[in-house]
């Protein structure tokens, strides 16, 4: 089936138009009018030159069903999530984040910037999608549904930079590497909001083809052109973006990238600040620096599964104020439970300014322990390989919350096999570099040992 390579745990991702066309957009928008059930549907496009089509496309589908459209034009995703939370209506925005320019995708979400994933309707659309594409569609309104487009760049940075005290920001000056993705029309906007703070764009220009690097700033290379023009150029900060802005990395006035697990820790302590004895999330791979600061700071850890899906309905579950991912995704109780780049960054610039000293000193209390970063491993089946590793380790604490997660004491590691490749991804920590080097070297030889 068409959709089957497309259809991932979160969102929609695929090659254009080998395995992503119009055709295909068409019937996913009537499987999304039909989910939804909404009167109106929200939609936007990051930079690719794909989206042009695909986003008409999709729209004529909506439309069929009788909802209208209300097109955002170029946006980052977390502003598509801004514009469903405060209108109160399902959206979808296209973007492939951070793969290459081949690609293109849409993430979806109900009124309120409520999640779908694979559990929560991706399933359902799945499947009204494909009956369209056979030619057995549900039948089609008897009024189609209007299209008008919309501009909330403008309101969009003003919810942003309330997030922060714009008065208490002491001069600084950032360089932002936007990657040639939706960074370069957001950040600009916001940032000329916030009046002490000097900011310097690089690969700024709206380009689909990436002609800088790859706007995946989690890949160590992709940080380099950044890490290098922050101490070339005397900054305070970096910030790296991927291609729909929703993820942003940190580097350090030494051209020290921060991990996603540090700056988790370093925003829920800011925001435990502003929420005492709040609840925080953090996902399970993060480090345990994360848990650790949480307690520290009088607010209620809670572990979850990877995953924005998962972050948020657990947010909605436990009322928490703020979430965070080793990959870099923050959320945001008061940015409808979304994550954003833009609006961690606001926060980071808070905690700089407050602390007074430069980022290099302020990571310090984070950086507690040695991790692996996450290794992938291709095995021929990835269930029996989980269940020999926890074989070898059963006289340990472990849990199956999302794979397999074993506590050895002074390390522990977690087990997960991607959704969409045989691969197992592991996420090791321990108290000294020396014993993290020596127990990733023992787990993977048991995976390879079948």
């Amino acid at each position: 089936m068409a959709l089957d390579d497309i259809v991932k745990a979160y969102d929609i991702r695929g090659t254009v138009p080998e395995q992503f066309d119009a055709d295909i957009a068409r019937a996913l928008g009537v499987a999304f009018a039909e989910f939804a059930r909404g009167n109106v549907v929200y939609v936007a496009r990051d930079m690719r030159p794909s989206g042009v089509e695909l986003v008409a496309a999709f729209s004529d589908g909506v439309r069929r069903q009788g909802a209208a459209v209300v097109d955002l034009g170029l946006a980052s995703t977390d502003l598509l999530y801004y514009a469903s939370g405060v209108h109160q209506a399902p959206g979808a925005m296209f973007t492939a984040s951070h793969n290459p320019a081949q690609y293109n995708g849409i993430k979806f979400c109900l009124s309120g910037a409520r999640p779908v994933g694979a559990d929560s309707g991706l399933a359902e659309i799945k499947a009204v999608a494909s009956e369209v594409l056979a030619g057995r569609g549900p039948g089609a309104a008897a009024q189609p549904g209007g299209r008008t487009e919309a501009d909330l760049l403008e309101a969009f940075a003003d919810h942003v930079v309330s997030f922060i005290d714009v008065s208490a920001l002491r001069p600084l000056r950032v360089v932002a590497d936007t990657a040639n993705g939706m960074g370069g029309l957001v950040v600009p906007a916001v940032f000329q909001r916030l009046g002490s703070v000097e900011l310097e764009v690089m690969y700024g220009e709206l380009d689909g083809t990436f002609p800088n690097h790859p706007a995946d700033p989690l890949q160590p290379e992709n940080q380099r052109d950044l890490q290098a023009r922050v101490v070339a150029g005397g900054f305070d900060l970096g910030l790296a973006f991927d291609g729909d802005a929703d993820r942003v990395f940190v580097v350090d006035e030494l051209g020290r990238g921060l991990s996603g697990s540090v700056t988790t820790a370093i925003l829920a302590a800011a925001m435990l600040r502003r929420h005492p004895g709040a609840t925080v999330l953090h996902n399970l791979i993060c480090s345990r620096t994360v848990a650790e600061v949480i307690d520290e700071c009088g607010g209620t850890a809670v572990r979850t599964k990877v995953g924005h899906s998962f972050i948020k309905q657990r947010m909605a579950e436990t009322g928490a104020v703020f979430g965070g991912e080793h990959s870099a995704h923050y959320y945001f109780r008061d940015n409808f439970r979304a994550d954003s780049g833009i609006i961690a960054s606001m926060l980071m610039l808070a905690e700089l300014s407050r602390a007074e000293v430069p980022m290099s000193t302020l990571r310090r209390p984070y950086e507690r322990y040695a991790a692996s970063g996450e290794i992938n491993t291709e095995v021929a089946d990835t269930a029996a390989a989980i269940e020999r590793v926890a074989k070898v380790y059963e006289r340990y604490d472990t849990d199956r919350l999302d794979g397999l997660t074993v506590d050895c004491g002074s390390w522990w590691f977690n087990l997960r096999p991607s959704n969409t490749e045989p691969l197992l991804r592991l996420n090791l920590e321990a108290a000294e570099r020396d014993e993290c080097d020596r127990r990733v070297a023992e787990v993977l030889q048991l995976l390879t040992a079948g």
